[in-house]
């Protein structure tokens, strides 16, 4: 038992004394494999570069939208009555104006009848005060009756001129009345879905059918709160174009912006707008969910640089750009707009070599070697605009 125990220290304390050689002799080597092919120090990384372009960035807005018509009339009968006839069918079109419903009438005729009887009643009563008033006032001048007659005879013309007036006007509401036994089309659009039919009952809450205009027609959607300020700009400027999209569809219909709202949803931080569109070929439908594009405004002489060449953590938004002595130093920008591969930045005088391959390798101050353009790069290091995407 004690020839195990000194077997196994006097193993440890070789194993102990190799590890504090290795140590003493190898302490000075980097860790991790900071050689280079075993020969030396690690040399400087290899990158490529980009110059950054300026050119004016169209800011192009994206939603998702519902299509609502301009207006949507419900009609209702203002009277009591049955319906006589039904003119249209549903899902028809009509125009301002055409014939939709007839009621029953019989009653307000004759209220018509009735109303115009009576004024030529008054009207002949009115004719034969003025004729008694024109003899008293020949009578009053030969001194046969006195002047209190012709005062009486006079009040009693302009009392019946003004019930002949008011008969008059009795007629005109009787025509109203029976206006409303004929229900016309209040403006162009489609018929819903018709609820009565001719011997039927109806009431003023009772819903006949609704008229839907198609024709201009309305998309509603939201945007951020942070665009209203280009919006308004573009919309002092001129009609603000929009254009929408079905869902898997490729058709496109071009409209422009029609509504802004007064007011910022505070919860949401969006602001409603809409956009009007011709309709004549009733591609939107009320309800629908299109996608709708918008350009708000453009960014004059935005500086750009490929959005692989940004760095976003902790410490914030940056590049890396090559120094002049030829070291990766940081640049902090801002992103303005990103467009398909590429973004409008600030914080770029435009001059920099901005890395683009092999920043995942660098640390500030470390040396880089710039890679000679490649057969798919331009060998000016501009970005290639024809690779942009809108």
């Amino acid at each position: 038992m004690k020839k195990s125990s000194l077997a196994f220290l006097a193993g440890a304390i070789v194993v102990v004394g190799g590890g504090v050689w290795t140590m003493t002799h190898h302490g000075g080597e980097p860790a991790g494999g900071s050689k280079l092919n075993g020969n030396g120090p690690q040399g400087p990384t290899t990158v490529s570069v980009i110059a950054p372009e300026r050119q004016d960035v169209p800011v192009v807005l994206e939603a998702n939208g519902t299509v609502t018509p301009i207006s949507t009339v419900d009609l209702h009968p203002q009277t009591t009555s049955t319906i006589a006839k039904v003119h249209i069918k549903e899902g028809q079109f009509v125009k301002s104006g055409e014939l939709m419903f007839t009621l029953d009438d019989r009653t307000e005729r004759a209220n018509i009848d009735k109303a115009q009887a009576q004024v030529e009643r008054d009207r002949a009563a009115l004719a034969d005060y003025e004729r008694q008033y024109k003899r008293s006032m020949d009578l009053l001048a030969q001194k046969f009756i006195a002047q209190g007659a012709v005062d009486t005879l006079k009040s009693q013309v302009d009392s019946a001129r003004a019930v002949l007036q008011a008969d008059i006007a009795a007629v005109r509401g009787a025509n109203v009345d029976a206006s409303y036994t004929a229900i016309r089309a209040p403006m162009t659009g489609r018929v819903g879905a018709i609820n009565v039919y001719p011997g039927s009952l109806v009431q003023m809450t009772t819903l006949l059918t609704s008229v839907t205009q198609l024709d201009p027609i309305t998309v509603a959607f939201t945007l951020p709160e942070t665009s209203l300020a280009g919006l308004m700009a573009a919309q002092r400027e001129g009609a603000v174009p929009v254009q929408v999209t079905l869902d898997n569809s490729t058709l496109a219909v071009n409209g422009k912006l029609s509504f802004i709202d007064n007011t910022v949803d505070p919860v949401a931080g969006v602001i409603r707008v809409k956009a009007q569109f011709d309709n004549r070929d009733t591609a939107l439908w009320p309800g629908q969910y299109v996608n709708t594009k918008l350009i708000s405004h453009v960014l004059k002489d935005a500086t750009v640089i490929p959005q692989n060449a940004i760095i976003s953590n902790t410490r914030g938004t940056f590049i890396y750009a090559v120094d002049k002595d030829q070291s990766a130093k940081v640049v902090n920008i801002k992103r303005l707009y990103a467009f398909g591969e590429n973004a409008a930045v600030s914080g770029l005088s435009g001059d920099e070599q901005v890395i683009v391959d092999g920043k995942q390798n660098l640390r500030p101050g470390g040396k880089v070697r710039v890679a000679s353009a490649s057969a798919d790069k331009p060998a000016d290091g501009k970005v290639d605009g024809s690779k942009q995407k809108g």
